[in-house]
């Protein structure tokens, strides 16, 4: 059942959701080679929480973290460790956090040091699909309008695999709403989109195939291939015309271009 929610809603929920990104932007001056991502995990906890706010995942279903931190041919769902960062890496964070009776939930993914020219391409085309897959989220249009942006632009004219088995979905009051937002489908397919839905829209994209095997740990997820893979996520909210960002990567571009350590920007 999706759950519409009113201009007061949205306006409470955007709170939980701009934290996300300003707990992003507290952690990006720490990442460099040689700190552990159980270290960026915990500061991500600790800005949280000093800001009144719940991770929405730890002990989500078991999880035992505040942060999915995947590591190069890890799509979604890495457990923090002692993994220590160098030179080369790629690193998705997906953080939630939950506030005043709402979720927020956002995905950004980084470049440690000097990487290549093919993981560059990968994130900005990934980070490009989203806002695509956004420019979709009207009312009227259809969940597969979404979903069909992000393939077309990543599959189709890029050459990337697009993972099917994740999907992105609705936001609230619970972290895991109705409906489920694909990144592939066909136009004018699925449930049709009107004013007051939030969607958490977020590709998933694989240098290679779009195949993927889960670990043992029940969790991360890993490229079948293991070749890297990105993912970047926003929260929206349907409107009539122009969709409505409620997450916000504007403080983790400022410090993103700001760290040394963080040689790809993309804005």
């Amino acid at each position: 059942m999706i759950k519409y929610k009113t201009k007061e809603e949205i306006e409470i929920m955007r709170h939980s959701c701009l934290l996300v990104g300003k707990a992003h932007a507290a952690v990006i001056g720490f990442l460099k080679p040689g700190i552990t991502t159980m270290q960026v995990n915990d500061i991500v906890e600790e800005y949280i929480r000093d800001n009144g706010a719940i991770p929405s995942f730890k002990n989500y279903h078991g999880f035992p973290y505040a942060t999915c931190i995947s590591m190069n041919e890890a799509v979604v769902h890495g457990f923090p460790g002692n993994h220590v960062l160098k030179d080369g890496d790629i690193i998705s964070l997906d953080i939630g956090v939950y506030k005043n009776g709402f979720h927020g939930d956002s995905a950004y993914t980084y470049a440690i040091g000097e990487v290549t020219e093919d993981i560059k391409r990968l994130l900005r085309v990934t980070k490009e699909s989203l806002y695509l897959g956004i420019e979709k989220a009207v009312q009227g249009n259809r969940i597969g309008d979404i979903a069909n942006a992000i393939q077309d632009y990543t599959e189709k004219k890029n050459g990337y695999g697009v993972v099917r088995e994740l999907v992105g979905h609705g936001l609230g009051k619970d972290l895991h709403e109705d409906p489920q937002v694909p990144n592939y489908g066909k136009k004018g397919w699925g449930v049709k989109l009107k004013e007051g839905m939030v969607l958490a829209i977020e590709p998933m994209i694989n240098m290679g195939v779009k195949d993927v095997i889960h670990l043992e740990d029940g969790w991360t997820i890993l490229t079948k291939d293991r070749k890297p893979s990105a993912h970047f996520e926003h929260d929206v909210c349907v409107t009539k015309s122009t969709p409505d960002i409620l997450s916000s990567f504007e403080e983790i571009e400022a410090e993103e271009r700001k760290n040394v350590n963080l040689t790809w920007s993309y804005n």
